[in-house]
């Protein structure tokens, strides 16, 4: 049996959280609109204007169970994490593996490889399918930039040369992005190049909001095994920000919301009404397409694959769970090297 962690996304504007003995229970304005077993969830995230009951924060910090908070765009702001736990001597392993950098390097271009590969997989994949034969020769050709980047990952001399071939591949991915668009949908959805603080095109703002949710879904994962989430070894280590859960995200990405954020947009599910531009060009999400977002991502994460190192059928939504212990295993020393996450 699998059981699927269930994360619970509160966007309703003065949605106030509370706990009724072992149950949530979600209130707008005075009226009950939800509730749950609080054993259903694994963790909680709040955008914007959302209220918390400090016995409810408490209750989740006892059970270990995260609490995010996002700002109406989706833009993560904090999250509450209870006492530490995990393995001390887990967590020991993590640092001195940092330490080292042959070990961190070969760990970065694991990662690196994994998320080149899988990008490049969406690519191709777009190619074949495209009626275009101009589109298809366009894509191709960024599959080979991405497939050259890949080849040469294996001579990078340090973790600076790993990152200069990631920052290529995802020029030239991100250069072909919206050529995998429809074509009567490009008009509304142009992407400019990727743009991040803020999102400048509506791609772009799809996209910053699904790496959002990953990121969380990321975090929670090592941490659940008892890493440290802040201790990275692709992405440069500062003061408070999730080194660990981007890397885990990198190979992910193209996977759990690339192609899900194509599929929103192809099949209309995601229009132009669904965002707001602000002053200075910045675009985001509206209230009702971030609703639709969170749907069909939690959608995503129930469907099942055949994971390649296991060997079984296994939900989107434990894909980080499951790469987040194979790195445990390989910082303890059961496994030679940390085996990416490759779809096909």
């Amino acid at each position: 049996m699998k059981q699927l962690l269930n994360t619970l996304y509160v966007m309703t504007q003065g949605a106030y959280l509370t706990l009724d003995h072992d149950t949530l229970k979600v209130e707008v304005e005075g009226k009950n609109q939800l509730q749950v077993p609080l054993h259903h969830l694994s963790s909680i995230v709040m955008m914007g204007n959302v209220m918390i009951s400090p016995f409810l924060l408490g209750r989740c910090a006892d059970d270990g169970r995260s609490v995010a908070i996002l700002d109406r765009n989706g833009r993560f702001q904090c999250r509450m994490v209870g006492k530490t736990s995990g393995n001390v001597l887990l967590r020991q392993a993590q640092y001195e593996f940092v330490r080292d950098e042959g070990k961190a390097k070969e760990i970065a271009r694991n990662i690196v490889a994994g998320k080149i590969r899988n990008s490049r997989e969406v690519l191709m994949r777009a190619a074949r399918e495209t009626g275009s034969p101009a589109e298809s020769d366009s894509l191709r050709r960024a599959g080979e930039t991405l497939a050259g980047a890949l080849a040469r990952l294996k001579d990078a001399p340090d973790i600076d040369a790993i990152r200069g071939h990631e920052g290529e591949s995802a020029n030239a991915y991100f250069g072909v992005f919206d050529l995998m668009v429809k074509e009567d949908d490009r008009r509304d959805f142009r992407m400019n190049g990727r743009s991040r603080r803020p999102p400048l095109d509506r791609i772009n703002g799809l996209l910053s909001f699904l790496y959002t949710l990953l990121l969380h879904d990321c975090v929670s994962a090592a941490e659940g095994v008892g890493l440290d989430s802040q201790m990275g070894f692709l992405h440069a280590l500062r003061p408070g920000r999730p080194s660990l859960g981007l890397d885990l995200m990198e190979e992910l990405r193209a996977l759990l919301a690339d192609r899900l954020a194509l599929t929103l947009i192809n099949r209309k599910q995601i229009t132009g009404k669904d965002f707001e531009v602000r002053p200075g060009g910045a675009t985001y999400l509206n209230g009702e397409g971030r609703k639709t977002v969170v749907v069909a991502y939690q959608k995503r994460k129930q469907e099942e694959f055949h994971h390649p190192v296991l060997d079984e059928q296994t939900p989107f939504g434990l894909l980080p769970h499951v790469q987040a212990r194979l790195l445990a295993r390989h910082l303890r020393g059961d496994l030679e090297a940390y085996t990416p996450f490759l779809y096909s």
